[in-house]
């Protein structure tokens, strides 16, 4: 088993949120308890979650994003620079809920206003066993420019895109990987849905609509993430998680990953990929064949948006089809996404989430020995 992140059984990151800690801020929104009180009761959640990862033999450990509404809102608003506006909940004609997605804006020149995660990593740090690793989280850049081109960008603040706003952003991330790193944080994670929803072609269309060429794009994304990763401090891990989608087990977009394959594991230089694999929605493991010596692929293979358990057996010969275009040692395990990318949750029980990891957890062990 790898000693070192990302692990042979890894995980996304967020977790089912306790009912105590939904009521807590939804009191906090009613004015009727302090951002303090509800710290308080955020610590003791994320203690719980703690436990539970050390329990089902998790080696990285993360906060679960319970002191987050959405994976990514809560980090990209407090850059300087950026505004943002909350999802709005859209009814469908059969009754289920969509998230809208929220309008992200660069108003002014991005900057790194303050240190946004360590304070919460720094707790979380303390509630880590000796030998595990704590893991932080963290939307991906990409974010900032995908939802609304060009003209979600200020041409006052940037009147040219490139090299400017690349810059500033990637300065910004190496500013908040250097905070982390400065408090003991030596495993970040990147969720993207950009590089995955250019997988799709209707979202392929919408960035046309915006004025970008969604083959392009990838190119870009990946030119701008390398801007990130040359501010990474040595002796971090930063990988990338890629979602399509994950509000109360519905999903947003499908298409196999070759649009986007050759700019994410052969031109980005990150060191792990977490891969979307639980269905027929992300292809076939073709796409693998980029991978570049050295870089591993955490394969999602356990979906976290039901509750119907996968079987040894049949993750075993999933790993085992993946290794024809990808060496099994640059292979790893991992549900396909979180369990709670906003404080929604999934549609799984709490008891079927512990089951699941557990279940990575041993089939990795076998696997890799």
């Amino acid at each position: 088993m790898s000693l070192n992140p990302p692990f042979r059984a890894d995980h996304v990151g967020s977790f089912l949120r306790p009912k105590y800690l939904i009521d807590a801020r939804e009191q906090k929104a009613r004015g009727e308890i302090t951002a303090a009180q509800l710290r308080a009761v955020e610590d003791k959640a994320i203690a719980e979650v703690v436990k539970m990862q050390q329990d089902v033999g998790l080696q990285s450990i993360t906060d679960g994003e319970f002191r987050r509404t959405y994976f990514h809102i809560d980090f990209l608003e407090q850059l300087g620079g950026v505004q943002c506006d909350p999802p709005v909940l859209v009814k469908r004609a059969d009754g289920s809920e969509e998230l809208a997605p929220p309008a992200m804006r660069v108003t002014g020149k991005v900057t790194h206003a303050r240190s946004i995660q360590r304070a919460d990593f720094e707790y979380l740090k303390s509630q880590v066993a000796a030998g595990l690793t704590p893991k932080v989280t963290i939307p991906s850049p990409t974010m900032l420019h995908f939802r609304g081109g060009r003209a979600g960008i200020s041409r006052e603040a940037y009147p040219e895109l490139d090299p400017a706003f690349y810059d500033d952003v990637a300065a910004a991330y190496g500013d908040e990987l250097q905070s982390l790193f400065d408090a003991g944080c030596r495993y970040v994670q990147m969720d993207d849905t950009n590089m995955a929803y250019l997988c799709d072609e209707k979202m392929r269309e919408a960035a046309r609509q915006r004025g970008d060429d969604p083959n392009e794009l990838p190119h870009r994304y990946a030119g701008f993430i390398n801007k990130v990763v040359a501010k990474k401090p040595q002796g971090m891990t930063l990988a990338m998680h890629l979602c399509r989608g994950n509000f109360k087990s519905t999903h947003a977009a499908s298409g196999n990953y070759e649009p986007v394959a050759e700019a994410l594991l052969a031109e980005m230089n990150l060191d792990a990929y977490f891969m979307e694999y639980d269905d027929d929605r992300s292809g076939d493991f073709r796409p693998l064949r980029y991978l570049k010596p050295g870089k591993i692929v955490v394969l999602g293979l356990v979906t976290t948006k039901f509750g119907e358990m996968e079987s040894k057996d049949t993750l075993k010969r999933r790993i085992d089809e993946a290794s024809k275009y990808a060496p099994p040692d640059q292979l790893a395990l991992s549900p396909q996404c979180g369990f709670s990318s906003t404080v929604h949750g999934n549609n799984i029980a709490v008891e079927a989430q512990r089951a699941k990891l557990r279940l990575v957890v041993e089939t990795a062990a076998e696997v890799w020995k």
